[in-house]
């Protein structure tokens, strides 16, 4: 058994190879601290946790800017998509007016047709009632005429003839 002291022993002799190696260590890491390596690391370390850190900054800038410009770029198309509704909307209201106001515009001239040719069939009702009644007063004077003429004879059935057919002309007109 060895104790740690034998151990340590055996490290210091020059003509051990773990002595050597230790030299050789101890130098390696004289070496790096004379030439400040570790601080070297340090500071590429450093350099690179910042630049890491940098464009995570810029990484999360530029990912809350995209994020603005789609709620902006959303909310656009919301107030363009309301807009659209509004304006189908006020469409079909003028659409239903003007639908309306035609109905009504059409109705009054049907109205007013219907009461021009109701008319004009009155007149025209009128017009014919006037010609028959001419017709039939004429008819029947001429054939009291004829009557009297044939039963009533000389001078007296003259005037009587054409006072009679005077008092039913005005009668009948």
């Amino acid at each position: 058994m060895s104790t740690p002291l034998i151990v340590m022993a055996s490290l210091l002799d020059p003509k051990d190879t773990y002595f050597w190696t230790i030299v050789a260590l101890v130098a390696f890491l004289a070496i790096l601290f004379y030439f400040k390596v570790p601080a070297a690391i340090a500071k590429s370390l450093d350099a690179r946790a910042e630049s890491i850190r940098e464009e995570l900054d810029d990484a999360r800038r530029m990912r809350e800017e995209a994020q603005q410009l789609l709620a902006d770029y959303q909310r656009r198309r919301k107030e363009a998509e309301d807009e659209a509704k509004e304006i189908i909307a006020q469409a079909k209201r003028e659409a239903e007016t003007l639908a309306a106001e035609t109905r009504k515009a059409l109705a009054e001239t049907v109205e007013r047709r219907t009461k021009a040719a109701e008319e004009k069939i009155a007149r025209a009702e009128a017009q014919a009632l006037g010609e028959v009644r001419s017709a039939a007063v004429d008819v029947a004077l001429a054939t009291a005429e004829k009557i009297l003429k044939s039963k009533v004879t000389g001078t007296d059935a003259d005037s009587l003839v054409e006072n009679s057919i005077r008092e039913l002309k005005g009668r009948l007109s």
